[in-house]
């Protein structure tokens, strides 16, 4: 079957008159209306009033949502802009509507186990195109399935799930059963981590599965299977025997290992095989693409935040990928949308999104943001590469070799060895003064840089905050050499005329796209409410440090989800400042000054403790 022939399951056509709809229309009266949103597991409470869209119940915050709802003569229907209060579904059925309509009384009657038809106001969501209708069959399908799969992540996974993202686990499992893969292509900050480890837990029994994504994120799975499905077990890989798989197993490991040991991987059958970060396989020809496509999974699962980076070619590639029986043929691919789209045809385009919405989940933070928190976390962990590994072991080395001293002594050497270990964390050029080639030497740098392209891409203005001047100037260089991007770099040795000048220019409209900042003297009084993404390039041991410097874009006048994300280098110091902010060990607790006389307290053997790399091999 090819794209221009896959099914559109759950929809129906707007119809171009009334015959045969006008029963279906929400009531003439003034009436609250609850619509299910599939995508979000949510409801829309909107109004609908003397045959028109009235204001929202005043129950919660406003957004606006397209849904279909009749013309004014109620002779049609169309897609308008619908100001709604998104709610839980657990919260619908308290929710104190003044007058009910029949889609309210319908969905509070699903809720309670009961299944009554669906009034076309209990399920007016466009598709894609703009051209049909959620059918009631599939909103109620998707509900009672998203319903059944959040009780079972309450207790398969150590987390919360948000509506959007228990959807997402569902919306997998049922894409990968009806075709065998899919493509989840949320905007980064929305938790495709999560709802992956989801979706491949409830398919643990069935057999092992395969992850495969950058080298630099190889370390933060494993982490994160850890603490959210410790029932699972996350085995890295990185050439050689392969660890024993079974039921339960998820095996990790990097493109580059992909590429060059791919006959070891092809030659288990897997369960499930997912890529992370999957436009690194957007071209077709490269040896890790060939690799990827010799894997024999019973599913597929592609994860990427930019799904299309230059040419519409790179999507092509990655329905290849996940589902080759629909999308198989490359050349009537490029006839039926790549060029006419090119031409510049809306047509195509609507037919492009048609076909590719079954197997391509894709929202983003404005989509969803009744759901989300003002403020996103992301705490990713960074694998060293091994000349990271290999300076960080001698440093450490040495200063054991020499011994830590006492007193004033014991102070002055602790602090030089954290400083010397994080500079290492950061980029090993820090120390070495080989700073010729930056990028593929520091898992840290290459993972912010994936951010920052990403964000690029998106035009999100982007904070980036280091505690290190010379990491800042480093971090400057590297984004106008690998992006052109001109990142000032706001820090204690400019004046304040130089530090007021930065700041209004990058809160102006056509302002620069990335600000390097030092963590102290950026961290606080600043309003800088154009960026909504934080990036923390190293860890400070206090956590309130960390906060103030992220709530320069979360103040009054940020309009926009924020994403904070902190960038840990895994089996470091730097995870043990992770694990003290996590924990809120006594360490965590302390003031900036005193920080490091904290650590000279300990006895020799543990301080080399919370120092040592802990191995991983």
């Amino acid at each position: 079957m090819t794209a221009s022939t896959l099914p559109k399951t759950g929809q129906q056509l707007i119809p171009a008159d009334a015959k045969g709809t006008r029963q279906k229309l929400p009531e003439a009266r003034s009436a609250g209306q609850a619509t299910y949103l599939p995508d979000r597991h949510m409801f829309a409470l909107w109004t609908w009033s003397g045959g028109a869209v009235g204001a929202a119940p005043p129950v919660g915050d406003v957004e606006t949502v397209p849904l279909v709802v009749p013309t004014p003569d109620l002779g049609r229907l169309r897609v308008a802009d619908v100001d709604c209060v998104l709610v839980e579904p657990d919260r619908l059925v308290a929710v104190p509507l003044d007058s009910p309509g029949r889609s309210v009384d319908a969905w509070r009657s699903w809720i309670a186990g009961g299944e009554p038809a669906l009034p076309i106001a209990a399920h007016a969501v466009p598709d894609a195109t703009g051209v049909a209708v959620t059918t009631a069959e599939h909103a109620s399908g998707v509900f009672r399935r998203t319903t059944s799969v959040g009780a079972e992540m309450r207790t398969a996974l150590t987390a919360e799930l948000r509506p959007y993202q228990v959807r997402g686990v569902s919306w997998l499992r049922e894409t990968i059963e009806t075709h065998g893969g899919a493509v989840l292509a949320d905007e980064m900050g929305l938790g495709k981590t999560l709802q992956t480890i989801g979706c491949v837990a409830g398919r643990a029994e069935k057999g092992p599965q395969l992850l495969v994504c950058p080298t630099s994120l190889v370390g933060n799975w494993a982490h994160e299977i850890a603490r959210f499905a410790p029932g699972l077990r996350a085995a890295i890989w990185r050439g050689g025997p392969l660890p024993e798989v079974g039921n339960g197993t998820v095996v990790l490991t990097g493109y580059p290992t992909l590429r060059m040991h791919g006959p070891a991987l092809a030659g288990i059958r897997w369960r499930t095989a997912v890529f992370d970060e999957a436009q690194a396989l957007k071209n077709p020809r490269t040896q890790v693409s060939k690799a990827a496509r010799t894997i024999a999974a019973g599913a597929r699962i592609a994860l990427t935040g930019t799904p299309v980076e230059n040419h519409l070619d790179e999507l092509w590639a990655l329905l290849n990928l996940v589902a080759p029986h629909l999308f198989g043929n490359r050349a009537q691919f490029r006839r039926r949308f790549v060029r006419p789209i090119s031409d510049g045809s809306p047509a195509a385009s609507a037919r492009l999104r048609g076909a590719i919405e079954p197997i391509v989940l894709m929202r983003k933070k404005s989509q969803v943001a009744g759901s989300l928190p003002p403020k996103i976390h992301a705490d990713l962990r960074c694998d060293l590469t091994e000349e990271q590994e290999r300076l960080y072991d001698r440093l450490l080395e040495q200063v054991i070799d020499d011994g830590f001293g006492s007193g004033t002594e014991r102070q002055t050497k602790v602090l030089a060895v954290l400083t010397s270990l994080k500079q290492v964390c950061n980029h090993p050029g820090l120390i070495t003064d080989d700073l010729g080639e930056l990028s593929g030497r520091s898992g840290k740098l290459d993972l912010c840089t994936d951010i920052v392209a990403s964000n690029l891409e998106n035009d999100a203005p982007t904070l980036v905050f280091t505690q290190y001047r010379q990491t800042g100037e480093l971090l400057v260089r590297h984004f106008a050499e690998r992006f052109g991007v001109n990142a000032p770099f706001f820090h204690g040795g400019l004046n304040q005329e130089r530090r007021a000048d930065i700041v209004r220019r990058f809160q102006s409209d056509d302002g620069p796209k990335v600000l390097v900042l030092s963590l102290k003297a950026g961290g606080t009084g600043l309003t800088l409410t154009r960026a909504a993404d934080v990036i923390h390039f190293d860890r400070w041991w206090n956590p309130a440090v960390e906060a103030q410097a992220s709530d320069r874009v979360h103040r009054i006048g940020q309009t926009r989800t924020v994403t904070v994300t902190t960038l840990t280098t895994g089996t470091t110091v730097e995870e043990h400042i992770a694990a003290m902010h996590d924990h809120k060990s006594a360490l965590s607790d302390i003031t900036d000054t005193s920080s490091v006389a904290e650590l000279t307290r300990l006895d020799d053997d543990r301080l080399i403790e919370v120092l040592r790399r802990k191995r991983v091999d």
